[in-house]
């Protein structure tokens, strides 16, 4: 971390900090809004809001206390560490969830309002949750019951510091390649299903295109999901033979380019494509002075 100047720590936080608060505004458009949060969809989108704000403050959190070199109890680090990847599963997951409503709302419009509903959601994605946390769970049981040693001596946050063991990496690369499976399986499904259905569709084409080109950008999305699990992966620190600054610097760009930007860019596109939700986000992120919050109804959002 000595290789870590100032001006380099302040090019890597201040993206972060940007994106954290556009997704704030995002999240404070939806909640000024009621009536948005009455659709399955945008309890979906503020759901990812909070999933990857929560992301790139732990990423964030993580990156300072490495650069300022803070040492805490390896039972704290681990506990961070989790939350980091939870939240990294939550991503794709529920991008599949909203793949998913947008699959019903097209194939299955008449049933939409029952199948879609906010319960249904809440449960939905109490399951994610779930789904996402046992990765982290078993990892947690293992610490205990095997790698508990020297846990209350003060070290500096790392994976390796704290999750030395070969079966942290094997816990983790298997539960990830499952994730992605299933999710690029589920949006992949729900894409080509809309896909048919836009090429059959006699009326109301418009919005069926849209929400075909909906799941195409969660299959974009996914992909950048994808190239942050990468980060974890890609270690030329600790795999590749090379001088460790050099090492530094490669690191520094993957953190940049895999970590952070897919991160704040995917909700970001997401809410500015969306034409409600991008009126709303204007207002509020210029403060009222670009726009003013046009009163709409909910069939005017129900299909975009």
């Amino acid at each position: 971390m000595l290789y870590q100047k100032p001006v380099r720590v302040m090019l890597s936080l201040l993206p972060g900090l940007l994106f954290l608060y556009i997704n704030a505004v995002m999240l404070f458009a939806l909640l000024r809004k009621p009536l948005l949060l009455e659709s399955s969809r945008y309890i979906l989108f503020g759901h990812l809001l909070l999933t990857e704000s929560l992301q790139l403050f732990v990423t964030i959190l993580l990156y300072v206390f490495a650069v300022t070199m803070v040492r805490m109890i390896s039972y704290v680090c681990v506990v961070i560490r989790m939350l980091g990847v939870v939240t990294t599963k939550m991503s794709p997951l529920n991008l599949a969830l909203m793949s998913l409503e947008r699959y019903v709302a097209i194939c299955f419009p008449l049933r939409h309002a029952d199948i879609a509903t906010t319960r249904r959601t809440g449960m939905a994605i109490a399951v994610i949750w779930t789904v996402a946390s046992m990765d982290s769970f078993t990892q947690i049981v293992v610490f205990v019951s095997l790698d508990n040693k020297g846990s209350t001596v003060p070290t500096v946050c790392s994976r390796n510091s704290v999750l030395h063991l070969q079966i942290y990496s094997t816990i983790f690369t298997t539960f990830t390649i499952m994730c992605f499976v299933m999710v690029s399986t589920v949006i992949i499904y729900t894409y080509i299903a809309i896909m048919i259905t836009v090429k059959s569709a006699s009326s109301n084409s418009q919005n069926v295109t849209k929400a075909h080109r909906t799941v195409l950008l969660h299959l974009i999305q996914l992909c950048l999901c994808l190239s942050s699990t990468l980060f974890t992966m890609i270690n030329p620190g600790g795999r590749w033979n090379m001088k460790r600054t050099v090492a530094i610097h490669i690191e520094y760009f993957l953190f940049l380019t895999l970590l952070i930007l897919p991160k704040g860019l995917s909700p970001l596109i997401y809410g500015l494509r969306d034409q409600t939700l991008r009126h709303i986000f204007i207002h509020y992120f210029t403060f009222g002075l670009k726009t003013t919050v046009r009163p709409f109804t909910k069939t005017s959002f129900q299909i975009q």
